[in-house]
């Protein structure tokens, strides 16, 4: 190939690429237009990709130790990023951003009118994400929904259950609806577990019994210590409340209470602890009443 083949490619490759597709008051946009702000996109989501990370693990990581303020940090700095980083990206690529004042105020009707629900859930996560009701790392329930928060977008948070199941709950839910938060302030909850017995049981020698045993689960805190409240004469047995508080099990608190039943249950046939059973009193009334019936008289003859 030629000197002269050579340019007469590269002047056909130059008009291909400054092929004006649309005008939009002076600001053109040509596929060279298109193909730097593709590139440049790529770019911008990659360096805020990497910059995000490296805040993470290695600023705020020797700072910050908890997961969830992190987590809302390094969120806020990628929106931020993204939204001057496109900023930039269209000034640098010439278009007036006044001159596409016709388009926002179209999108701004289309956020209006179909676009409700996303707009509410955007505005629910920056508004999540600044309040921080909720954060990465809390165990919560919302609705039927009960499980960890593992990650806050600004549209949706996402949830993963016992049962190792990831849910997508709308922000919106957390804004909109009661939640309940176990791990709010700390990761310390309590818990009331039932017990009862027979009336022929000694209540102190229950208490001491049970509370021997929340003292040597593992699971459980010794401060605040554990509690037995006796809580009620009921019908056929003495009824307990066993109140304890436990960080290790506020994901699983059915475990913690099997677990203690599990100990309890032996420890009750080791010492002929009587557990009660629905008691009923049946009076039998004797004699039996007869009555007479009066018969029809027949016609004498």
């Amino acid at each position: 190939m030629n000197d002269k083949t050579f340019a007469e490619l590269l002047d056909h490759i130059k008009k291909v690429m400054n092929f004006v597709v649309f005008d939009v008051q002076g600001s053109k946009f040509t596929l060279l237009t298109l193909l730097y702000l593709v590139v440049a996109t790529v770019l911008l989501f990659y360096i805020t990709k990497r910059f995000t990370r490296f805040l993470d693990s290695k600023i705020l990581f020797n700072k910050i130790t908890e997961t969830g303020t992190r987590a809302a940090i390094v969120s806020i700095v990628r929106y931020m990023l993204l939204l001057f980083g496109f900023l930039f990206i269209f000034k640098s690529a010439g278009f007036d951003l006044g001159a596409f004042s016709w388009l926002l105020g179209a999108l701004g009707v289309g956020l209006g009118f179909g676009l409700q629900n996303i707009t509410n859930n955007f505005v629910s996560g920056i508004i999540i994400l600044f309040e921080r009701p909720i954060k990465i790392g809390d165990r919560i329930q919302v609705g039927d929904v009960s499980g960890d928060v593992v990650a806050i977008s600004m549209r949706s948070t996402t949830i993963v259950t016992n049962d190792n199941i990831s849910i997508i709950v709308p922000n919106s839910k957390f804004i909109n609806d009661n939640v309940t938060n176990w791990s709010h302030t700390d990761r310390k909850v309590r818990f009331h577990y039932p017990i009862s017995v027979a009336y022929k049981e000694n209540p102190e020698k229950i208490r001491s019994i049970v509370l021997q045993i929340a003292n040597q689960h593992n699971g459980i805190l010794k401060e605040p210590a554990p509690l037995l409240l006796f809580t009620e004469y009921g019908d056929n047995s003495l009824n307990f409340e066993l109140v304890v508080w436990t960080s290790n099990f506020i994901q699983k608190p059915a475990i913690l209470k099997s677990e203690l039943y599990y100990i309890l249950f032996k420890r009750i046939e080791k010492n002929n602890i009587e557990i009660p059973y629905p008691q009923r009193d049946i009076h039998i009334r004797s004699g039996l009443h007869l009555h007479e019936q009066k018969q029809p008289e027949t016609a004498k003859e």
